[in-house]
């Protein structure tokens, strides 16, 4: 890994104490460690998606990525959804969170519903379209993801699915709410749906739904992806601080390091050399998802978020070593 994040990370860290003091710095600090640990498996999916992809666009989805991440998917992003639920007007919002952040963190913990309503869908459709690929040869959990994969003859079959999990969990909600969850669960798959088909278009759909050789279609796919992981962290971030210049560059440190770590396991081939590790980390997102739907009706840590990606993650780690060692005792077959 580059010497860059880490550059990046002083720099924010020192911009950190000159805003707030001591206290800044160590509150930046925290979200960047919970920014990491929140999006391990969001780096895994991403190089999935970025090693099919040329160097040009492998650049860019570090500087104009990151560009993104952090002013767009962690600052404007949040803005405008508070914006839209508040009814309120983007300056005045933008205003509020400088200098109300107590009243723009109600705000945005009040637009909840929706944001994990979108987010949890969107990240639900990710896994199921991974898991109930009918052309998936590798499977890391046989009995499930093999049953899963045959699923996936049936037309759009992951679309049923989610569509079932969120009329499920708006049922659970009180009657005020389950409007504002159906609309924005509703957006969360047809965006996935839109991404995959502008995808279509742009060339051959790879296993992950995404043009392996457009560049721009991975480019959106990445960029959506990554602002259904910010969205759940922006709104933990306000547990620990409501100052959102804080939130802003502990998130975006965090950023800074899961973009990194993906450009990393491109350019080493760790996936092709850990065989498992895509699927813990698309089992990951799905649980990460249906953690956002639970949400909607009990407060979930976000430190069981994180330990439950991190440790599935680790478990496919873990498979895809013993997998090579037991291949690598298997005697040669003579061609």
């Amino acid at each position: 890994m580059t010497a860059l994040p880490w550059l990046f990370a002083a720099a924010a860290l020192a911009g950190a104490f000159a805003w707030g003091g001591p206290t800044a710095l160590l509150i930046a600090a925290l979200l960047s460690i919970m920014e990491v640990s929140l999006s391990f498996d969001n780096a895994v999916v991403n190089a999935t998606v970025l090693r099919r992809m040329d160097p040009i666009w492998q650049r860019r989805f570090l500087t104009w990525g990151i560009l993104i991440a952090v002013f767009g998917m962690r600052l404007i992003f949040p803005i405008l959804i508070v914006a839209i639920a508040a009814g309120l007007g983007l300056l005045e919002v933008a205003s509020m969170a400088v200098h109300d952040s107590k009243a723009y963190g109600k705000h945005l913990a009040e637009a909840h519903i929706g944001i994990a309503a979108f987010g949890g869908m969107f990240l639900l459709m990710v896994f199921l379209h991974f898991v109930c690929d009918e052309a998936k040869e590798v499977h890391w959990l046989w009995w499930i993801e093999q049953r899963l994969a045959r699923a996936g003859r049936l037309e759009a079959v992951e679309v049923a699915v989610a569509l079932a999990v969120l009329l499920i969990s708006q049922s659970l909600l009180p009657d005020g709410d389950r409007l504002t969850a159906m609309i924005a669960g509703v957006a969360g798959v047809a965006t996935f749906v839109a991404v995959k088909g502008f995808a279509g278009l742009a060339g051959d759909a790879d296993a992950a739904g995404i043009a392996a050789r457009s560049g721009a279609a991975g480019f959106v796919y990445l960029e959506v992806l990554d602002a259904s992981f910010s969205l759940d962290g922006v709104i933990g971030a306000f547990a620990m601080t409501t100052d959102i210049v804080v939130i802003m560059i502990g998130l975006a440190i965090g950023a800074m390091f899961v973009r990194t770590l993906t450009v990393h396991l491109v350019r080493k081939g760790t996936l092709e050399e850990f065989v498992y590790l895509e699927h813990g980390a698309h089992w990951g997102i799905g649980a990460l998802g249906i953690i956002m739907l639970v949400s909607m009706r009990v407060h979930v840590p976000e430190i069981v978020t994180g330990l439950v990606g991190v440790s599935l993650i680790g478990l496919s780690f873990l498979s895809s070593i013993l997998h090579r060692r037991h291949k690598a005792a298997q005697p040669e077959q003579p061609t």
